[in-house]
């Protein structure tokens, strides 16, 4: 009667195992889809690797489009950038800011037209060349439940500790991260759940330091922080940028005061470009959108009255 009794729970346990195995077999079914999925983009044969970049980047003619028959959200974006510029993309939400700097880093092709690093196509180049020469930080940071030094040097296992916490002081995380209880030692948790979102970008930051490329994309890099926050990523942001190409996507127009040109992207076309200055200076896209951040003023910041 005991074993009878003892047997009840293992035979209930046992009842439910073909749940697990159906729900297991359904996932796994999945997975392996998603694996086996070819990427749209592929590497041309015969490409040849990328040199560093030392002149410009080209936008001939761009045309994308999400599906053949879908909308365009670029069409014929034009421009040319000398190496070492920055480039603030401001717009809209849904004007195509972010498909426009997607398209660098070949996640996409274009439909029409052809992008251009120092005279080359990019899709003639290798992929692993192009990308490696690529850092981008963005709004959602993508951390690993690892250690923090391993998430910095998240691509480049091999880098020294040395370099590591250098990457860290210039982005204004080596402080918070000596206060942690183990140091670089310390694990964030899944997508860095132990820590704060201005800790969590510039940990991204950080990792991009560390890669040391040439061309940076930051996409909307400090519009999920605040004021606080803001402030001292931005200040890591700066170290950043120092003498790289970079393209900056931000709705807080105060974050691109100092490119060296602003693109107004409207529905996938660039309808304006200048300087700060210059775009407030005339009735302009760019012009309106400042005036409505900041409403609350009277009159429109002059280029030295602080960060705006």
């Amino acid at each position: 009667m005991t074993a009878l009794f003892m047997l009840y729970e293992p035979v209930k346990r046992l009842s439910r195992i073909n749940n697990v195995v159906q729900q297991g077999i359904a996932a796994g079914i999945r997975v392996f889809e998603v694996i086996d999925t070819m990427p749209e983009v592929r590497e041309k044969e015969g490409a040849v690797e990328l040199p560093p970049i030392r002149k410009e980047i080209a936008f001939d003619r761009v045309d994308f489009r999400y599906a053949e028959d879908g909308d365009a959200v670029l069409a014929g974006v034009d421009f040319r950038v000398p190496a070492g510029t920055m480039v603030a993309i401001v717009g809209s939400s849904g004007a195509g800011k972010t498909t426009l700097v997607d398209l660098i880093p070949r996640f996409y092709d274009p439909q029409g037209g052809a992008i251009r690093i120092d005279g080359l196509d990019i899709r003639d180049v290798t992929l692993a060349s192009l990308r490696a020469q690529i850092a981008i930080v963005g709004q959602h940071t993508i951390l690993f439940n690892d250690t923090v030094r391993s998430n910095i040097a998240y691509g480049m296992p091999d880098a020294p500790m040395e370099k590591v916490a250098e990457a860290a002081r210039r982005a204004n995380a080596h402080g918070f991260i000596e206060r942690m209880q183990d140091g670089y030692d310390t694990v964030v948790g899944e997508q860095g759940l132990r820590l704060s979102g201005g800790e969590r970008q510039r940990l991204a930051i950080a990792r991009a330091l560390l890669k040391d490329a040439p061309l940076l994309i930051l996409d909307e890099a400090t519009s999920a922080l605040d004021s606080e926050s803001e402030r001292v990523v931005q200040d890591a942001l700066d170290n950043l940028m120092h003498g790289r190409t970079t393209f900056v996507i931000a709705h807080r127009l105060s974050t691109v005061r100092n490119a060296d040109v602003i693109f107004v992207v409207e529905g996938g076309s660039i309808v304006e470009r200048g300087r700060h200055e210059e775009l407030l200076s005339r009735e302009s896209r760019y012009r309106t959108f400042y005036l409505k951040q900041f409403e609350e003023r009277k009159t429109v910041p002059g280029p030295g009255d602080g960060r705006g």
